[in-house]
């Protein structure tokens, strides 16, 4: 059984942290499974304190990954047109578009707000779809940091 558990654990951890990049794939939940299945195995022993944290961390994370591109939205100077633009073009992009439409979504809706409220201002309209794909790309350095982190977390927990 602890095989299967060493395979599973690891393909886990592995897919986590593909999932910073892939955005199909919820990398944090994925990574936070890899290490609770290493967790149950006879090399592997981590304290439960750690474990919840780590989980909490991972539906922090995973939570977080869904507005930053709105805070950077925000902080880039978009208009609150922006910031529902962008929130619009998050739903719109993950229904129609997948894993590109949840990257790109966000950047084109922003971008279609700022220019529906006010068509002169190109360069804020800009600003506020850029704000949101740097939001975005700090969505995913999060979940890369996190499973990072776990895959660091678990080798450093090696018991063996």
């Amino acid at each position: 059984m602890d095989v299967l558990l060493y395979i599973l654990g690891s393909l886990l951890l592995i897919s986590g942290l593909l999932g910073a990049f892939i955005p199909v794939l919820p990398g944090p939940p994925l990574s936070f499974a890899g290490l609770f299945a290493l967790h149950f195995t006879a090399l592997f022993s981590f304290d439960q304190g750690y474990l919840i944290v780590l989980g909490l961390l991972s539906a922090l994370v995973t939570f977080l990954d869904y507005f930053i591109p709105i805070w950077g939205t925000k902080f880039f100077g978009g208009t609150k047109a922006g910031a529902r633009g962008a929130i619009a073009g998050l739903i719109i992009g993950l229904l129609f578009a997948g894993p590109v439409g949840i990257v790109f979504g966000p950047f084109f809706g922003a971008l279609i707000a700022e220019l529906i409220q006010n068509s002169d201002d190109v360069r804020t309209a800009l600003r506020s779809a850029v704000g949101s794909l740097v939001g975005c790309l700090m969505g995913t350095a999060l979940k890369m940091a996190y499973g990072i982190g776990v895959i660091i977390f678990v080798i450093s927990g090696f018991s063996g």
